[in-house]
């Protein structure tokens, strides 16, 4: 999987991390742009490690555990779970997109990514499930104003942000919850409402590295067991006992309805990631899309129409990302994908995803073979 997840991401910068839901060993931990190792086992010159030290690409820096990114619309069915949970919502209840959202008493308007300036933007009537699939901005927005960033501040820790995993490897960050106390203490402010309303699509002040990403979702896919990642199974072929991990206080039919969720942004004809389904042996991944603006957007440019990622210069792209497991019943993979200024999380994070998720399976102790989807299957009748 190491291999593959070299392969998958090819000459890009950024990271892939695969993980056990049930016991969350790691079996792939990839930072690109890297360098060789074998230069430091005789003992590196002063020059060949200033040149590493120095370079743009930054290859001693573990993108992995220590790359602290804007998680994104990755975050969008954690954020479902926690309105689930407190009851701020019911799983089939609706709201109307047109496109853009607003805070009373503020002019500000809130874009969803399909924004236009006709009435023809927008979702239309939209419950959690198509939300996530559709990954629908304005009705995370909402959601997220009428949690509030106490909630949401609250159980996130509960899937491992905001803290370090303790992963077997030096360097870890701990990604970021901001909160109010947070920003009291860091920025000598109060909190806004408009920094809850953003935080609810990963933008913001949220922080999380690859590896945070692939444990939170490997909490989603395994039913909610607060499982820990680890690199090292065994010394000396001394099998370590693994601590059991405790189960987290989610309900496990909310936690289904996550699942169902993200099975549509794979599978769902209007899924987001639909074009990166596979089926190996009618098994088929589940997973949520992400991509994360990194520069500030003028309203004269939204007005005039934003200019396109492939546009920009390299620096001001989008970043990609791609959380997602597999199979979809009973998974035992799950993967984060962070493509730095990629652009789009489904068009570059979801098909390098696709291609971890489908060695894993073909790799499979159950020796899963390969499967080609019917005609019927194809167009997702």
């Amino acid at each position: 999987l190491q291999a593959a997840a070299d392969r998958a991401l090819g000459n890009r910068r950024g990271s892939i991390v695969a993980i056990e839901p049930e016991t969350g060993g790691v079996l792939a931990l990839l930072s690109r742009p890297s360098y060789d190792p074998n230069a430091f086992v005789q003992g590196i010159s002063h020059k060949a490690y200033n040149l590493l030290r120095s370079s743009i690409d930054a290859p001693l820096f573990n993108r992995a555990i220590q790359g602290q990114y804007q998680p994104g619309s990755t975050l969008k069915p954690f954020i479902g779970l926690i309105a689930l949970g407190g009851g701020t919502i019911t799983a089939f209840e609706t709201m109307d997109d047109p496109g853009w959202y607003q805070l009373p008493g503020n002019d500000r308007l809130y874009r969803d990514w399909n924004w236009t300036k006709t009435d023809d933007g927008g979702h239309g009537k939209v419950n959690l499930q198509k939300a996530i699939y559709r990954s629908c901005n304005v009705y995370f927005y909402d959601l997220a104003r009428n949690l509030g960033i106490d909630a949401i501040e609250k159980v996130a820790k509960q899937f491992g942000l905001g803290s370090k995993t303790y992963v077997q490897a030096p360097g870890e960050k701990s990604g970021l919850v901001p909160g109010r106390d947070w920003k009291r203490a860091n920025l000598d402010a109060s909190w806004q409402t408009g920094e809850t309303v953003i935080t609810g699509i990963g933008q913001g002040y949220m922080l999380a590295t690859p590896l945070q990403l692939a444990v939170m979702t490997a909490r989603i896919a395994n039913g909610g067991k607060k499982v820990m990642p680890t690199l090292v199974s065994s010394i000396n072929q001394e099998k370590l006992a693994m601590p059991e991990s405790e189960t987290m206080t989610v309900k496990p039919e909310n936690l289904k309805l996550l699942q169902k969720a993200m099975y549509g942004v794979v599978n769902n004809p209007k899924g987001t990631a639909f074009g990166s389904r596979f089926s190996l042996n009618r098994e088929v991944a589940a997973g949520k899309t992400g991509t994360v603006q990194v520069r500030r957007i003028s309203r004269d440019e939204r007005e005039t129409g934003i200019v396109p990622n492939e546009e920009l210069d390299w620096h001001l792209r989008d970043h990609a990302l791609f959380v997602g497991f597999a199979p979809f019943k009973n998974p035992r993979y799950a993967v984060s994908v962070v493509v730095e200024h990629g652009g789009s999380g489904s068009k570059v994070a979801a098909p390098i995803a696709q291609a971890m998720l489908k060695r894993a399976l073909e790799n499979d102790p159950l020796k899963l073979s390969v499967y080609t989807p019917s005609k019927r299957e194809e167009v997702g009748t």
